[in-house]
This record gives C-alpha cells, sequence and structure tokens, in this order.
C-alpha cells in the first residue's frame, strides 16, 4: 500500500556493539565511600544530639537510635566499597587462560556477590571454532582477578 511506514527493529545508539566507545569504563564500587562519609557525618551529629541535647525540646532518644543506625549503614558502605581492578577484557583473558580453549564469541556481565557486595565479573564462553566444541561458564573476582568458580563442558547445542 502507497504511503505507509516501515517499521524497522534497531538497537538504540548507545547500546549498538559496533560504535564502541572506548572511553567508557564500569562504574567502580569505590564510589560507595562517598555515601559512607556522608552517612558518617549524618550519623555522628544524630549520635550527638540524642546524646548531649537529650534533654531539650529539640532532641529526644529517637536521635540516639537513628543515629547508631545510620552508623551502622556508614560502615556497611566502607565494608562494601571494593575496588574494581579487573575490566571485562583482563577478566576474558584470564578466564581463556584458565578454560584451556581458544575463545571465540563470548560474553562478560558485571555483577555483585555476597553480603561484602563484591565486584565479580560472570563469563559466558564459546570455544573459536565455527561450531563450538566446547562451552564454559567462569566467575572472576573483579578485585584481584581469581577465578572463583568455573564450568567447562562440551557444548550440547546444534548450531546448525
Amino acid at each position: 500500500m502507497e504511503g505507509e511506514i516501515e517499521i524497522v527493529d534497531s538497537l538504540p545508539d548507545d547500546l549498538e556493539a559496533s560504535f564502541n566507545n572506548p572511553d567508557y569504563e564500569i562504574p567502580n564500587n569505590d564510589r560507595r565511600r562517598i555515601a559512607g562519609f556522608l552517612y558518617l557525618v549524618v550519623g555522628t551529629v544524630s549520635l550527638g544530639l540524642g546524646v548531649f541535647a537529650s534533654g531539650s525540646p529539640l532532641a529526644n532518644r529517637g536521635f540516639t537510635y537513628a543515629g547508631i543506625g545510620i552508623l551502622c549503614v556508614a560502615l556497611y558502605c566502607f565494608f562494601a566499597s571494593s575496588s574494581t581492578k579487573i575490566d571485562e577484557v583482563q577478566a576474558l583473558q584470564l578466564a581463556e587462560i584458565d578454560v584451556g580453549f581458544a575463545v571465540g564469541p563470548s560474553s562478560a556481565q558485571m555483577m555483585w556477590r555476597g553480603w561484602g557486595s563484591k565486584p565479580v565479573w560472570r563469563l559466558l564462553l564459546y570455544s573459536q571454532e565455527p561450531q563450538p566444541d566446547y562451552r564454559a561458564f567462569v566467575i572472576v573476582d573483579a578485585g584481584n582477578g581469581e577465578i572463583l568458580e568455573k564450568l567447562v563442558e562440551e557444548n550440547p547445542e546444534d548450531w546448525n
């Protein structure tokens, strides 16, 4: 029909892999320290008001409890602010050495693990053949590059 508009399905420019921006950096957990310092200041002020101004009409015991709670959140922010020193390219290189086959198609995803919210790379790797013989799932610590978990198996998928 005349005048119909063709709808084309495409990725937004910021998700298009061919536009690969070399300046892009994965956010680092170090930024959690900024929130930790802010919580530390607010918690200290609140605790101070609760302890030293508890008899005044401006503050009551609730400030003491709130200050303690906010200081606990500040401690957690400092605990969970592990640095990310390994990027996705380094993680893929470390995983390739460990799995024992040349890596072809692969995928890397940043995730956080455990109570300390430690940054790790979750990698899905396929061997380099046209129809990959092997696949592997690897978790690499983004702080020190240690391989935390690994599963290597023959590729059960049929790519015909």
